[in-house]
C-alpha cells in the first residue's frame, strides 16, 4: 500500500532584515515545523517589507532611531533591547547590539531575498531553501556580526556564503534587478493591511501576526489545515 502524500502548506513571511522580532519569530515557528514533522510539507517563502524605506545609505544609530521614531526614553529602550536579546539568546541567537549598532537601508537587501525566491519554483519536489538561509544570514550579519548589510560588497559576501553566485549577485547589485518585484509586493502587502512584522500567512488565508508562541500556531494549523485535510 502506498502511503499518502503528506500534505503542503504554504507559509509566506512578511518580514524585514531590520526587524529583531522577524528573527525571534522564525526561530519560535522552527518550533512548530518540528512539532509537524512528517505530518505537513512546510513550503516557506519571504516577502519584503521595510520598517525605515526613507533610512539613509549611511544609516542611523539604531539607539537614537527607536528612541526618535516610538517617543520613548533611553531607559525604556535598553531594556526593550535587553529583553529581546534574553528572548533571543533562548531561542539560541545572538544579538550583539553594543555601541554603534545601526540601523541600515534594506532595500538592497530584499532584491537579493527576492532574487533567492525566484530560484526556488513553487512546485519542486525538494526546495533547495537557499531563500531561507540567505534570510537568516542577513538576521546573522546585521544582529550578530554588525556588519552593514546595506553595502553591496558585504551582501555580496553574504549571498556567495550561502552558495549563491557571488558575480551574478554583485551582478544584481549593480543594476536595478528585482527593484521593480520589490516595490510591486511591498505594494501588495499593504493592500493587505500588512502594517507591521513579521507577519505569516498559511496556506494563503490564515493571518498570524507577529513574534506570537508555538502554540499560537499549532492551534491554527490543527483546527484550520488538519482538520480540513483529513
Amino acid at each position: 500500500m502506498t502511503a499518502a502524500p503528506v500534505p503542503r502548506l504554504s507559509v509566506d513571511i512578511v518580514s524585514d532584515v531590520m526587524c529583531p522580532w522577524c528573527i525571534i519569530g522564525w526561530l519560535k515557528f522552527e518550533t512548530v515545523m518540528a512539532h509537524f514533522a512528517g505530518r505537513l510539507d512546510f513550503r516557506v517563502q519571504w516577502h519584503p517589507f521595510e520598517l525605515n524605506p526613507g533610512m539613509p545609505r549611511e544609516g542611523e544609530d539604531a539607539a537614537e532611531h527607536v528612541i526618535r521614531k516610538y517617543g520613548i526614553t533611553p531607559e525604556q529602550s535598553r531594556a526593550n533591547r535587553d529583553r529581546m536579546a534574553g528572548i533571543a539568546a533562548d531561542l539560541g541567537f545572538t544579538f550583539n547590539r553594543g555601541p554603534g549598532f545601526r540601523m541600515r537601508n534594506s532595500f538592497d537587501a530584499h532584491r537579493l531575498l527576492t532574487w533567492a525566491g525566484a530560484l526556488e519554483a513553487p512546485d519542486q519536489t525538494e526546495p533547495t531553501g537557499v531563500q531561507t538561509a540567505l534570510k537568516l544570514a542577513l538576521f546573522r550579519a546585521h544582529f550578530t556580526d554588525n556588519r552593514d548589510v546595506s553595502d553591496q560588497d558585504v551582501l555580496t559576501d553574504v549571498a556567495a556564503s550561502v552558495g549563491l553566485p557571488a558575480d551574478r549577485a554583485a551582478a544584481i547589485l549593480a543594476s536595478d534587478d528585482y527593484a521593480e518585484m520589490v516595490r510591486t509586493e511591498e505594494a501588495y502587502w499593504a493592500e493587505q493591511n500588512i502594517t507591521g512584522v513579521p507577519a505569516f500567512i498559511l496556506d494563503g488565508r490564515m493571518l498570524i501576526p507577529g513574534a506570537q508562541d508555538p502554540e499560537a500556531f499549532i492551534r491554527v494549523i490543527e483546527r484550520k489545515v488538519l482538520a480540513d485535510a483529513a
